[in-house]
């Protein structure tokens, strides 16, 4: 699909909301390229922003931050207003700025591993799940974070966290629609995404 008529679907997923933005979810697991995808797709569509739920989840916990994202970030977007919220993290451990969204723009992504769950079902108007080669995805988290011991004990307690809450939630089951990323699949990556069809829970 060309990645406008992605982003027409998307749109096309809550055809009534009025004076508020639409709020689409990407997600995916760890290295799937949900940040690069939204983005991407923030570069494409005007007065869009980009939400990273990593922000929300720095120094808090791995997943458990649905109830803080969906208090300061989605619910004032689905009243309209701005956002400009600093977690408790970010002030415990001095981290400057805050998560910001101006009050005026169309649409907000919000990407992260995570995002679609029956938690925040409410708050989100479509979604994307990336599904990508796992061992791809591996190779791009080394090449982005390194292999330090550290790192690896990083990536295994991530790891012992995301696959149970990802089964538990399977949001490849409720996603808008499916992206493969990377693909063999001849297209115009410039232009263009592999889509799938939504599967049935």
């Amino acid at each position: 699909m060309t990645a406008l008529d992605v982003v027409r679907q998307l749109r096309d997923a809550s055809p009534d909301v009025t004076g508020r933005p639409l709020v689409i979810a990407i997600d995916g697991r760890g290295g799937a390229g949900k940040t690069t995808l939204a983005d991407w797709l923030r570069r494409l569509v005007p007065n869009s922003a980009v939400v990273h739920t990593d922000d929300i989840a720095w120094n808090h916990a791995y997943f458990d931050w649905g109830a803080p994202l969906a208090e300061n970030v989605l619910q004032p977007l689905h009243r309209g207003e701005a956002v400009n919220f600093r977690p408790d993290a970010w002030i415990a451990h001095g981290r400057t700025g805050s998560v910001t969204v101006p009050a005026d723009v169309d649409v907000v992504w919000v990407e992260g591993t995570g995002i679609i769950r029956d938690e925040l079902a409410a708050w989100l108007d479509a979604s994307v799940w990336i599904q990508g080669d796992l061992d791809e995805q591996e190779r791009w988290t080394i090449i982005r974070d390194g292999n330090s011991p550290e790192q690896q004990e990083h990536v295994a307690s991530w790891l012992a966290e995301e696959l149970p809450f990802l089964l538990r939630e399977q949001p490849w089951a409720r996603a808008t629609l499916i992206v493969a990323r990377p693909t063999n699949i001849d297209h115009d990556p410039g232009t263009e995404l592999v889509v799938a069809p939504p599967i049935s829970p």
